[in-house]
């Protein structure tokens, strides 16, 4: 394993994710213009309950299968990796039927629990992507397993592009041709069936040509090294007793935004009124979540990146490694994922004016934004500790987690409105990610930090946000020379300029970064960072 290879893997993950998460942020704003903030919401309704039954159909899967595949290549038993895969995709496409037709059948139920009975016919248009996304989703954990990051990050663009297309597309034809506004809902949901089948392609033509490389380097794949090959009996035993935790860990999020979807318009319809509830929840679901998302983007690549990576040094008994990758998987999360809750978070009113049709919901955009950095840190402990097998503690840091969103909200909605909900996610990510911390201190003690930085740090931190906040005030009462789309994108611009350029400016000042951080960079990333603090000092 090369030095960087985390930072490699990384890195191609994050790019990806950011384009993929880009043209989601993109394919959601022509649909609030087509289908509004009320569209949105029974848009979203139908990808919140979607999404908990993909990671059931996968069962956690894909991430065991990745230390699994990771950890048997390392010792040479490649027939083994490989017949833990065909395992996998076995359970895959039965699991897959199984959840199609599942969702189909509860899509009426589910819409009138929630609220909204017209949800039921998108959610059965999203429906068929279940037939192909577990499986998408074992192979990218294949290729994680093997380290290769290109597969997975370009199927997830190519997976976007289609969505994008067919959404926006169909939304648009629709409408059009007037067949009403529950239907163009349901044709944006079909753009995931089209994604779907577009990853499923790419990842298809990365095996076979792994395997003609794998082929062409004499890679053995008979079983000589047992008599017998591994029954499907122990393997599903093996891949179950990691699964269930990590389905759990891995559903911590889409949980918490089912629960959202389930529970805003009820709780908020006696306080002002069932359409108004089903805006704000379209506002939430529709605007806040897409933006707030993008800061998440590297600690899912990290998440991705470094389970295969510390399950081989453990395996290995490298403990020095094991602790070296994650103190420096958690650096990197915080600091580079910070800056962009910084921009998002502090620029939030002329984000939202640029990309959506009005200022509506910028303080619950502000919120859920500043609630990432949380959640950043919450993924990527949690990724670790099942990296080191840590897998029980994960099951109880996550009931616990939702426990408190889902009591946060029922407690906090009736109080604070919309902005509960918000407040009981933020502290149900610090609650996951302080017990998270705990364990791994436990196990494998590492410093992030250390102390003297992260006060440094809040500080750097504080004098961004108040630069930052009054670069857009400014901005928004005296710079009204335009139409107002372009004053907003001005005023978006300029904002998160300033912000990410103090940002490197006071990690250097404040010496919150290190040589000893510059050393976990790759090579042409540190001559960067040495050149910009090299005029620094001058």
């Amino acid at each position: 394993m090369s030095k960087d290879s985390l930072v490699k893997g990384t890195l191609i993950l994050a790019v990806a994710a950011l384009v993929a998460r880009v043209l989601g942020v993109v394919q959601r704003v022509p649909l609030v213009y087509l289908i509004g903030d009320q569209g949105m919401a029974t848009f979203s309704i139908a990808f919140n309950i979607y999404t908990p039954l993909l990671t059931i159909a996968t069962a956690g899967i894909p991430s065991a299968l990745s230390k699994m595949v990771s950890e048997r290549t390392e010792l040479g038993r490649h027939a083994e990796a490989d017949r833990i895969f065909r395992a996998s995709v076995q359970f895959a496409v039965v699991a897959g039927l199984i959840m199609t037709v599942l969702l189909i059948l509860i899509a009426p139920s589910y819409a009138q629990m929630s609220g909204d009975p017209s949800a039921a016919l998108a959610i059965r248009a999203l429906a068929p992507a279940l037939l192909l996304f577990p499986l998408i989703a074992m192979m990218r954990g294949y290729f994680q397993g093997r380290q290769r990051m290109m597969p997975n990050g370009l199927s997830q663009v190519i997976e976007q592009i289609l969505r994008l297309i067919t959404a926006v597309g169909l939304a648009y034809l629709l409408l059009a041709i007037g067949w009403g506004h529950d239907w163009a809902v349901a044709g944006a949901s079909f753009g995931g069936v089209m994604g779907s089948v577009g990853a499923f392609l790419v990842l298809l033509l990365f095996y076979k040509l792994l395997r003609e490389k794998d082929a062409s380097q004499g890679i053995r794949r008979n079983a000589s090294f047992r008599q017998k090959p591994l029954p499907y009996r122990t393997i599903y035993g093996q891949i179950f007793r990691l699964s269930v935790p990590i389905v759990l860990f891995s559903m911590a999020v889409p949980l918490v935004y089912f629960i959202d979807t389930s529970t805003v318009i009820p709780l908020l319809q006696n306080l002002i009124g069932a359409e108004q509830a089903k805006i704000e929840l379209g506002v939430l679901t529709g605007r806040a979540q897409s933006l707030a998302g993008i800061p998440i983007i590297l600690a899912v690549a990290l998440s991705q990146s470094i389970v295969p990576i510390v399950s081989a040094a453990y395996a290995r008994n490298d403990l020095p490694q094991v602790r070296q990758q994650a103190a420096k998987a958690m650096q990197i999360s915080v600091l580079t994922g910070l800056p962009v809750v910084l921009a998002i978070a502090v620029a939030a009113r002329p984000i939202n004016g640029t990309l959506f049709p009005d200022e509506n919901g910028t303080l619950i955009i502000a919120l859920l934004t500043a609630t990432a950095l949380f959640q950043i840190m919450m993924q990527t402990s949690g990724a670790i500790l099942m990296g080191i097998g840590a897998m029980r503690p994960l099951i109880l840091h996550v009931l616990i987690g939702l426990a408190v969103k889902l009591g946060g909200s029922f407690v906090f909605a009736p109080w604070l409105g919309i902005n509960g909900v918000v407040l009981s996610t933020a502290l149900c990510f610090i609650v996951m990610m302080l017990l998270n911390f705990r364990t791994l201190k436990g196990k494998v003690p590492f410093v992030i930090l250390g102390l003297p930085r992260w006060i440094r740090l809040i500080a750097a931190s504080a004098i961004i946000i108040a630069a930052g906040a009054g670069v857009e005030r400014l901005m928004y009462r005296y710079v009204t020379w335009f139409p107002a789309k372009l004053d907003y994108f001005l005023n978006a611009a300029v904002t998160c300029l300033v912000v990410i350029a103090l940002y490197p400016l006071l990690l250097f000042t404040f010496r919150i970064v290190t040589k000893n951080d510059l050393a976990n960079l790759p090579g042409p990333v540190q001559k960067l960072v040495r050149k910009f603090s090299a005029a620094i000092n001058r």
